[in-house]
């Protein structure tokens, strides 16, 4: 397939400054645990960074996720991705949104399969996917993040959490950038930790 034709199935992959490959983006407002976390004072998505800044100046991009959003329903959404994403070197899932269902994830890991030469990196809040690790493919590394600032999770192979200080992610000391940093990728870092923004 080639990747024009995938772009008008799936919508078009987010090309972020800060990473060192493309990404996919979905609408926050649609986030199963996020939603109901948003409620939550001192929980991550109480200040949520999707729900701000670019993603609400701009009425496109909210559009582009809602188109992305729906095109899961499309029978051929792991072709189209696999055709787009095939060609970065790292990739990650959801730099906004999160995993709809387990038929979400299931198509998730296919295309992950199906791009053996791609590091993939996906951040979750939901919590059941660790019911489905057994059968994800080696080249994806799922980082889940706790709920609230500032709270640890060492039960899954990698997670990720955000603090106050002492962030371990570089990227605000590098102008906002990873620049050589791939530790969100690195299967072998257990916790990454983000400061808040």
């Amino acid at each position: 397939m080639k990747v024009k034709d995938a772009k008008e199935i799936t919508g078009s992959l987010t090309r972020t400054s800060k990473m060192p490959g493309l990404s996919y983006s979905l609408p926050a407002w649609e986030c199963k645990t996020g939603s109901k976390l948003r409620k939550v004072p001192g929980s991550v998505c109480a200040s949520c960074y999707a729900l701000k800044g670019n993603y609400t100046r701009y009425k496109a991009i909210k559009a582009a996720q809602y188109v992305r959003l729906k095109s899961l329903q499309d029978a051929r959404w792991i072709e189209a991705m696999t055709a787009q994403v095939k060609r970065s070197e790292y990739f990650r899932w959801h730099d906004a949104g999160d995993v709809q269902d387990l038929n979400h994830l299931n198509k998730i890991y296919e295309v992950c399969r199906q791009t053996p030469d791609t590091k993939h990196w996906m951040p979750t809040r939901e919590a059941w996917i660790k019911d489905h690790l057994d059968s994800k493919p080696d080249n994806l590394v799922i980082r889940f993040s706790p709920p609230m600032i500032g709270q640890e999770n060492t039960t899954w192979p990698n997670s990720s959490m955000v603090v106050t200080e002492g962030a371990s992610c570089p990227a605000p000391s590098q102008g906002g950038k990873c620049g050589d940093c791939r530790q969100c990728w690195d299967p072998a870092v257990k916790v990454v930790s983000y400061g808040k923004h």
